[in-house]
């Protein structure tokens, strides 16, 4: 049976030192806007495969909260129905936390981002302004810029002559990168994290090149004026298959790793581990996309090791869990496992690799399975509007706002009661993803409705089946269709905003001064 919290109650929770997840079940533009410092979010239009993803232990204390509109009892509902026996509501919603005194943050993945500020400050880390790194290219010719972002991103735009390698990739790639120890290193991302996560790295694996992050990245290097490079491809090179190099970075990241008071964990207890029902294990491959496509452990998440510290609530739900990392050859995993640790995880390293797991059974991961909607093609859907069917467009505003078929309306699975649908009229919800259909349609059912149908196809499809397709009028086109934007997206500082850039910038710097002494103890810093 759901119970409920206080804010001040949930506030204790958070530091007793037992497992918890606060989780933020309203929608990404909504928690973008303020949220408690360690909230997860996991918006209700996505609830229930997200969160056995996020919560794998069903006896876990999940702490739900929403705008005090409701939305967590709905959810709060789903979870129990799914087996989760520890659920709370936090009275109130977000602005019960507020008017208690706590501090609410805007943005995304704020602890990370957080962490990257903090580190810069304890440790100094060196930086280059953009005019400095023009200054360096122009006076010395031994140098690189490793962008640290993933090659998606990397791809979109980058520094002119960056060279993509991912952040947790570094340690094991910079040596074929800069063989020659005199050549300067430049880290740069998009904004400021990423960049600071980057050089430290490579300072933290012992490198003895001049290292440098750029400081604030491409925003950075956009608001000096300078012009961003499009389309690159470069990307780091093999890893080194020479044993005398692995050996010697591999005991480079153990004496990291041994600093930090990081553990190994064997094949057989990370078995036990996911096998125990009394706390919350996650085995990540923190390898690239690639190599885990390649040969991934069944029953285990990749995570691309970078990504992981820049983001860690986009895998980690609950505070407290243990965290076991893996790759496969003891350099990736506890470089990364370091900065977790300092974040504030308990995390591992399992030994031997990921080959020492190979032939050891591990449970299941658990996989949500929706109840399955009737696909219909859009000559189906045509007839089905000449019979007085409702369209209900999933999809997102953008997509909504530039083309969407004539009569349909915008919604999402959290304000679907809003439309007032008919009882006994068919119900057609238009969008590509068959997860999202699902979920719609389990809350139709709640509501009353017994005759639903997914529509997915190209736009092309529904013009040739003669459906009229139409833009957003002014009516449609009202703020409220934000909130499924991340605040990011509404604050976008690399759309050639110089506006947007600065306010984006001035957050990152701006949350260590907004921490509390519970927020700045959850940090375990360790010197250089």
């Amino acid at each position: 049976m759901v119970a409920f919290v206080t804010a001040g109650e949930v506030r204790g929770m958070l530091s007793d030192g037992g497992e918890i997840a606060l989780i933020d079940v309203r929608e990404h533009g909504q928690y973008g806007d303020g949220h408690p410092f360690f909230a997860v979010p996991l918006p209700y239009s996505i609830f229930e495969p997200r969160l056995i993803e996020l919560i794998p232990n069903c006896s876990v204390r999940v702490v739900l909260y929403d705008s005090n509109d409701g939305i967590a009892g709905l959810a709060g509902a789903r979870a129990e129905a799914l087996g989760y026996t520890g659920v709370f509501i936090m009275t109130g919603g977000v602005a019960a936390w507020s008017d208690a005194g706590y501090t609410l943050y805007k943005g995304e993945h704020v602890p990370s981002k957080t962490f990257g500020e903090l580190l810069e400050l304890a440790n100094q880390t060196p930086n280059l302004t953009s005019e400095q790194l023009v200054e360096l290219q122009k006076q010395n010719s031994n140098y690189i810029i490793v962008d640290s972002r993933p090659y998606e991103e990397y791809h979109i735009f980058n520094i002119p002559g960056g060279i993509c390698c991912p952040n947790g990739e570094a340690p094991l790639r910079i040596g074929e990168l800069a063989p020659d120890p005199q050549t300067t290193i430049v880290v740069n991302c998009a904004g400021r994290t990423r960049s600071i996560l980057g050089a430290e790295t490579l300072r933290a694996f012992g490198v003895s090149n001049p290292v440098y992050a750029l400081q604030n990245g491409t925003q950075g290097w956009f608001l000096s004026g300078f012009q961003r490079e499009e389309g690159a491809t470069r990307l780091y090179p093999e890893a080194p298959t020479s044993e005398a190099k692995l050996d010697d970075m591999r005991a480079r990241a153990a004496s990291r790793m041994e600093k930090a008071g990081i553990e190994t964990i064997g094949p057989d207890e990370v078995a036990l581990w996911l096998g125990d029902g009394l706390r919350s294990t996650y085995l990540i491959d923190v390898r690239s996309r690639e190599e885990f496509e390649a040969d991934g452990i069944p029953g285990s998440r990749h995570a691309l090791g970078g990504q992981l510290v820049q983001s860690i609530d986009n895998w980690i739900g609950v505070r407290g869990g243990r965290i076991i990392l893996m790759d496969n050859e003891m350099i990736r995993a506890p470089m990364m496992a370091n900065w977790i640790h300092q974040i504030g995880y308990d995390v591992f390293v399992l030994k031997g690799g990921i080959d020492a797991l190979r032939d050891v059974t591990i449970p299941e991961v658990p996989m949500f399975q929706a109840k399955s909607v009737t696909l219909i093609p859009a000559k189906e859907a045509n007839d089905l509007r000449s019979e007085g069917a409702r369209f209900v467009d999933l999809r997102s505003p953008r997509e909504y706002r530039e083309s969407h078929i004539a009569g349909a309306e915008w919604s999402i699975r959290p304000r679907l009661e809003r439309l007032a649908l008919h009882k006994d009229k068919p119900v057609v919800l238009v969008t590509a993803d068959e997860m999202v259909a699902a979920l719609a349609a389990q809350r139709l059912v709640e509501l009353g409705v017994t005759d639903i149908r997914w529509l997915r196809g190209a736009k092309a499809d529904w013009r040739a089946a003669g459906l009229d397709l139409v833009t957003a009028s002014e009516d449609e086109n009202d703020d409220s269709m934000e909130l499924v934007y991340h605040w990011q997206h509404r604050n976008n500082p690399n759309g050639g905003d110089p506006a947007a850039a600065h306010r984006y910038l001035d957050w990152e710097i701006g949350l260590v001064d907004q921490l509390d002494d519970q927020e700045r103890d959850s940090f375990r810093l360790i010197p250089l």
